[in-house]
Parts: structure tokens; sequence; C-alpha cells
């Protein structure tokens, strides 16, 4: 039995989980479409996502996004497309991320950093890391590593390096679309 292209397009959805240094589940994403695979990353992409949190609460994302979970870098991307046509960046300092019977998983450190359309920087949750130093008992390799993250992507935020800039981002989210067209009646 040969694949088919719809067959091949439904395979491609893909959960992400993310889950604390304890190995206890924090998030799961519903299934992202996944746009691109490179040696270095994944980036999936939705429209919409169902996210369900560890106490069991649920919602909805709002913005049509692309999520850069990386491979061998301590961080992971989300870019939403604000309806005015700029981007906002969310960057979760974690674990890389692996795949794991077809899930993808990765450990959040707690530090977050925000970059707005009009080029802000915010940064969240510092409190939140600096009492897991303690509760979880982060290494001092691994306070370290996430340190080194932490301005890595600071850094890469000002020089407006990969994936934050605008053209990565909608190519990604465009391959998306193309890729999920309606099925079309066949003659």
């Amino acid at each position: 039995m040969t694949e088919t292209t719809e067959s091949k397009r439904f395979s491609k959805w893909i959960t992400v989980q993310a889950y604390k240094h304890d190995g206890n589940l924090h998030r799961q994403w519903s299934p992202a479409y996944l746009a691109l695979e490179t040696d270095e990353f994944w980036a999936l992409t939705s429209k919409a996502s169902l996210v369900t949190e560890s106490d069991g609460r649920r919602w909805m994302t709002k913005e049509h996004a692309v999520f850069y979970l990386f491979k061998n870098k301590w961080q992971n991307i989300i870019a939403m497309m604000k309806e005015n046509g700029g981007i906002c960046y969310y960057v979760n300092v974690a674990s890389p991320t692996i795949m794991d019977n077809g899930v993808l998983k990765y450990i959040d450190y707690d530090l977050d950093v925000k970059l707005f359309p009009d080029g802000a920087i915010k940064v969240l949750d510092e409190q939140e890391f600096e009492k897991h130093i303690e509760t979880y008992g982060y290494s001092k390799e691994l306070t370290k590593a996430i340190r080194r993250s932490f301005k890595d992507i600071q850094n890469n935020m000002m020089h407006k390096e990969f994936p934050f800039n605008i053209p990565d981002v909608l190519d990604i989210y465009q391959k998306f679309l193309d890729e999920n067209r309606p099925f079309q009646v066949r003659q």
C-alpha cells in the first residue's frame, strides 16, 4: 500500500509536551503541523491550539503561530502573528527538544523572554526560576547552561538573528497553508 498525499499530510500533526525538571508534565499543546524539520529544529505551525495545563485547565491560543523547537539549543520559540501584521515572539528557556514516540518533549526551565512587534523585550518568570533552582535542585552546570541560553536569546533578539525576523516566520507559515489546502474533488 502506498502512502497518499492526504495520509502524509495527516501524519505530520504532532503533539508537544513540556515537563518540569522533576519529570512531571507541565503543559501540552494539541497537535500542530510539522511544516519543516532540519538537523537543528522542528517548526510546527497552527492557526490555533488547545493548551492543557498540568492542573487540567484548558485554553485556546488566539494567534496563528510558528513553534520552533530546537534539537541542540536550550530554548524554544513561539512566533505569534498579530492581527495588525506584527509578530510577537515568546521564548521559553528549555532543554533541547527530543522526539519520543511521535511526541516532541522538552523540560521548561521557567525563564521566558518576550519580544514585541515594536522591538521591546520583556523578561518573564525570573523569580520562579530562582525559586526552582532550590525547589528542583538545579545543578551549577544546569543553572549555568540556562543563564547562558537566556543571554544568547536576548542577543539574538537584538540582532534579529534567526528566527527573529519576519520573512523566515512567514515563509514557514506559508508552507503550512500551501500543504493544507482543502481537499480537491477528483473529476
